[in-house]
């Protein structure tokens, strides 16, 4: 009799545990791997939020680059575009979802604490909002389709680097979120593990793998600078 629950198969964990032994690697891995497929979708729908809560405690988007803000969501479009239509399951993308939900939140807000003027964020919300549907129901050229894809690793690279240069040049983080970075790092890792185990295609292993060394460096930034931080919250308040 078989056990399968949102898409996680049992079987060879029951039959193991009913003979009293302990699951071998090719039954326990890809058990892990769903698990913790799902634990980041979970996780996922909270990622943000700190980062979004701080910006509208602040009322201020200090130290954020709007670039880094605004390359995410291109990058996540392209991610979760290309899983959808590739058909994979659910456990090994899902967090793209909430990912990009959240990040389109922060570009809104992003857009309404900045200082400078609306015209041009209203015309690049107006050429998302008419090409992205497009992407995301796949109805373009299967080459274009991968290109697009491969040049995902390159945008959120460049997502990345923004920001980190902004940090290192005010030698403080501003109002970005540790736990959401943290998290970012934390997810990367994961997935890295996920996408090993799912068979999942180079170019997604490969970004994960970016993900972590780029996150990572963020948080890194983030601990190095508390103290510069520390300080221009006192001279806020």
């Amino acid at each position: 009799m078989e056990l399968e629950i949102l898409g996680i198969n049992f079987t060879c964990l029951l039959a193991s545990l009913s003979n009293g032994e302990f699951p071998h690697r090719d039954c326990l891995l890809p058990l892990l791997s769903k698990a913790l497929g799902y634990c980041i979708v979970a996780a996922s729908t909270i990622v943000k939020v700190p980062q979004i809560y701080i910006i509208l405690k602040k009322r201020s988007i200090e130290g954020l680059s709007v670039a880094s803000f605004e390359l995410e969501v291109v990058g996540f479009t392209i991610s979760l575009a290309y899983c959808l239509n590739k058909d994979l399951p659910f456990s090994a993308y899902g967090e793209l979802v909430f990912l990009l939900l959240q990040a389109i939140l922060l570009i809104v807000l992003i857009y309404y604490y900045s200082p400078r003027s609306r015209v041009w964020p209203l015309l690049k919300s107006s050429i998302y909002c008419a090409i992205a549907p497009t992407i995301l129901a796949g109805q373009i050229d299967p080459v274009l389709f991968e290109a697009l894809y491969a040049s995902q690793h390159g945008i959120f690279f460049f997502a990345r680097i923004p920001q980190i240069w902004e940090n290192y040049r005010n030698k403080s983080t501003g109002a970005l979120s540790f736990l959401t970075s943290f998290m970012n790092a934390g997810g990367s890792v994961v997935r890295l593990f996920t996408s090993i185990q799912e068979k999942a295609p180079t170019s997604m292993v490969v970004g994960c793998v970016l993900g972590i060394i780029l996150n990572g460096i963020i948080v890194a930034q983030i601990l190095m600078y508390k103290h510069t931080n520390a300080r221009a919250g006192k001279k806020t308040e």
